[in-house]
């Protein structure tokens, strides 16, 4: 098979991605949620920029504008700093499966705002999978109960708070369609990634103090949730993401992104016990044929 090894990355990617949700949820039970994200973004920081130095020389960094520091700055407080807070704080109150499921709000709100605010096109089979991918989230979430759901019961605050997580990653991404165009995706990752870090260290250091205590009693689950998330969910995911655009073309490579839900809930069960649900499963399928049937329709467009 052609490209076999950008292949395996990509879905590498998806895994990676896919389990970043329950191992937010393993860091949120080892570190207070300010503290677990600054770290995460942090250690990504470091890491990031010395790809960029090591490719770039950090040239990329220093010919910025005032104007572009300014939209990084803004997406980073959505895209890090927002989607950070309002994640762990979610994930401390619902089951990383459910989560993730609901992660197949964020390609169709962003369509519908990329519509609505850019003037992208939309067909049948774009508006058709959109319907189906939230009919599908909103029956993983409320266990099938649709009618409870509609009547304003079945949903909690960390439903409501991790759906607010991935609005602040819709808002990044509109940001960055607005302001960072002509910034390549790894300036913008790695600026932002630094951003958000230290918008975040400050509270942190306010609400929970230096980590060194904290690092120090932290157990195995905890060290591998950090070290994922930082390493394998930001860093490697987004250097496999890069080259899949580059090798197979932005179309095929975001394909990819459609068995995040998959492979979250399998690891949500394999990491933490989660159960898997009939509802949940059903509605996590559906979910993803809602965001499959996106992909095929923007082809067309």
């Amino acid at each position: 098979m052609k490209h076999l090894a950008i292949h395996l990355k990509l879905l590498g990617m998806a895994a990676f991605w896919g389990a970043s949700w329950p191992m937010g949820r393993m860091l949120g039970q080892a570190l207070p949620p300010l503290t677990g994200g600054m770290l995460r973004f942090l250690t990504a920081a470091i890491l990031l920029l010395g790809w960029l130095f090591a490719r770039y020389r950090l040239r990329t960094l220093a010919v910025l504008s005032r104007k572009q520091w300014l939209g990084l700055a803004l997406a980073a407080a959505f895209g890090v700093f927002g989607f950070t807070v309002l994640s762990m704080l979610g994930l401390q109150r619902i089951p990383a499966s459910r989560a993730t499921v609901l992660v197949t709000f964020n390609p169709v709100l962003t369509m519908f705002f990329a519509a609505l605010l850019f003037g992208e096109k939309l067909n049948g089979k774009i508006v058709s999978g959109m319907l189906l991918a939230v009919a599908g989230s909103i029956w993983a979430v409320t266990h099938g109960e649709i009618a409870a759901f509609l009547s304003g019961g079945g949903v909690g605050w960390g439903e409501v708070l991790v759906f607010f997580s991935l609005c602040c990653l819709v808002t990044y991404t509109m940001i960055g369609r607005a302001v960072l165009q002509g910034i390549d995706a790894l300036t913008v990752t790695v600026a932002t990634a630094w951003l958000g870090a230290m918008m975040l260290l400050p509270p942190a250091l306010i609400s929970d103090g230096l980590p060194f205590g904290m690092l120090a009693e932290m157990d195995g689950r905890g060290w591998f949730a950090l070290i994922g998330l930082s390493v394998g969910a930001t860093v490697l995911s987004y250097a496999w993401y890069f080259e899949g655009v580059k090798t197979l073309g932005a179309g095929s490579a975001a394909a990819y992104i459609t068995l995040v839900p998959v492979f979250g809930i399998l690891c949500s069960a394999w990491f933490l016990g989660e159960a898997l649900h009939v509802s949940l499963v059903a509605g996590c399928l559906a979910a993803v044929g809602g965001l499959a049937l996106m992909q095929y329709g923007r082809r067309a467009v």
